[in-house]
């Protein structure tokens, strides 16, 4: 039944002194839960993403193909100025196909290791002697001058094996939502002079370290993944930039196997290794990445204005992306979908975002940010300038287009496939009664915690931090940060259908909720320089 004006969610008695209750449309509300749970095309999507096009490292050519896919598909659902928007200058293209490492003394074993991204490949079947050598700054490379011609450098110590003590897959149970509720006083960042020190020697150090490598004739680097049980977390390496050296062949190798050729080492015994890597760069000169937009256009007398929601299309290469985070984008499309398939008619424009370029630092959200809502002036100081945004101080005032006052919120999803359990407020205190309210009819379905907790490292970052209200779901880890999270394991078989058709309908109703209410979203207040 269409919920009336008159007809509230909750009892009067629950709403705070000072705040208006907010109005659900109950009718509507109905309608999104019946196409996101009995008609959805979420796992579809997904399966498309992921085992189809496979992963999608920025400015690969299956980025390129996921971009436009996902264009033919919200066109096919009727959605309206799909397009597509360049982030200029981001860098090379690289794929990778395949990679092999194997000891060939003191025993014949097959190794387990992948290529970092944006790291060359080798000229077919390459062989070396395996050689533990730390080269951390320029005494390093002085220390080892003359000496690696022809050798496989293990770059990391050997690292002892400690089993997880505390189950790999995990739900948020009633304690953890509990104590999620609770937010820590802040307090004073004192590391953050080192975290900055450290990121300058880090970029100073690598393009020394990249040509050493070559001209000392190194086959290849292997570092230890970060993750036990068999697991390869691998990143980025070498450079993406054009006229930049990307170095050798460098590969993380799973610990386990790591570790026995750096037992080997340690015996004294020579260790003799051959590997093919199959990876190359797919352009010449630094080329824009792509965020891919669509929209379900508002009806009302605030159709100017929008509500947005994304996730980061792009992911790292040795999985397929399925859930960092094609879980993301499937759920994002399904709600627009969805919105489609009920005839929903927002009052504000709808519009979702598939972010590029997410996991090399906001990229993708940060360029449509600053392009179309606001961004700090590029600083005159030439050392502040070739610093990450989040690095920078003194960042002077923010300089706002005339759009920035008409977006009223943006929602991201961004932590695995698990189910959504509530939402991160963000400080946002005006904010929470309200998200309070349009949780409530997803409470049956295990969305219930509004919390005051910040939390960072996603797209919704790029909004919150030039004051537009940004907003990440609390979700259910599964086995996110322990299995699948960078690493070759990112696969579909870990993504969980009936959360990401929960997680779907959600989305679908907050951001209708936020598209009809009377007035935007609160804001918090803006600390400017």
């Amino acid at each position: 039944m269409l919920c009336t004006a008159a007809l509230l969610v909750a009892g009067i008695g629950s709403v705070p002194p000072g705040f208006a209750q907010e109005r659900v449309d109950l009718d509507m509300t109905a309608r999104i839960r019946q196409e996101a749970f009995y008609r959805s095309q979420v796992m579809a999507t997904l399966n498309h993403l992921t085992d189809v096009i496979g992963p999608r490292l920025t400015n690969s050519p299956s980025m390129a193909e996921a971009n436009r896919w996902t264009r033919s598909k919200f066109t096919e659902w009727g959605l309206s100025n799909v397009h597509d928007e360049a982030v200029e200058d981001f860098g090379r293209g690289w794929a990778f196909t395949d990679a092999s490492v194997e000891m060939l003394s003191p025993r014949v074993m097959p190794l387990h290791a992948l290529p970092k991204a944006w790291t060359p490949g080798t000229a077919g079947n390459v062989e070396g002697e395996a050689i533990y050598a730390k080269l951390s700054n320029k005494a390093d490379l002085e220390k080892w001058k003359g000496k690696l011609r022809g050798k496989v450098l293990f770059t990391d110590e050997l690292r002892a094996y400690k089993p997880n003590e505390k189950s790999d897959f995990q739900r948020h149970d009633h304690d953890s939502l509990e104590e999620l509720m609770s937010s820590p006083m802040p307090t004073e960042r004192r590391g953050d002079a080192a975290m900055l020190a450290q990121f300058r020697e880090r970029q100073e150090f690598a393009p020394l370290l990249n040509q050493f490598l070559i001209d000392e004739g190194v086959v290849a680097t292997m570092s230890i993944s970060s993750w036990n049980d068999g697991i390869v977390r691998v990143m980025g390496g070498g450079s993406r930039k054009a006229g930049e050296s990307a170095g050798v062949p460098a590969l993380v190798m799973m610990a386990e196997h790591y570790n026995t050729v750096m037992r080997a080492l340690e015996r004294k015994e020579p260790v003799r290794l051959r590997l093919k890597v199959d990876a190359r760069f797919t352009d010449d000169a630094n080329m824009p990445g792509y965020n891919t937009i669509a929209e379900i256009p508002g009806t009302g007398p605030q159709k100017d204005e929008v509500v947005m929601l994304g996730a980061h299309m792009d992911s790292w290469h040795t999985g397929s992306g399925a859930n960092d985070n094609g879980a993301g984008v499937a759920v994002m499309m399904e709600a627009m979908r969805i919105l489609k398939a009920v005839g929903a008619k927002p009052n504000r424009t709808i519009r979702v975002a598939l972010w590029t370029g997410e996991e090399q630092g906001l990229i993708g959200s940060q360029a449509y940010v600053a392009k179309h809502f606001a961004h700090y002036p590029e600083p005159t100081d030439p050392e502040q300038k070739a610093l990450p945004a989040a690095f920078r101080t003194n960042k002077g005032k923010l300089v706002r287009t005339p759009e920035y006052g008409r977006i009223s919120a943006y929602f991201n999803l961004d932590n695995g496939s698990g189910k959504i359990r509530g939402i991160y407020a963000q400080e946002n205190l005006a904010a929470g009664p309200i998200f309070e309210e349009w949780l409530k009819p997803w409470n049956d379905v295990g969305a219930t915690t509004v919390t005051q907790r910040n939390t960072g490292s996603t797209d919704h970052i790029s909004f919150d931090r030039v004051g537009i209200p940004g907003f990440q779901f609390v979700q259910d880890q599964l086995d996110y940060f322990s299995h699948v999270h960078h690493t070759h394991l990112d696969v579909q078989d870990h993504a969980v259908a009936d959360d990401l058709k929960q997680a779907s309908a959600i989305v679908a109703s907050f951001v209708y909720n936020t598209a009809q209410r009377p007035g935007k979203l609160p804001r918090k207040m803006m600390v400017e320089d």
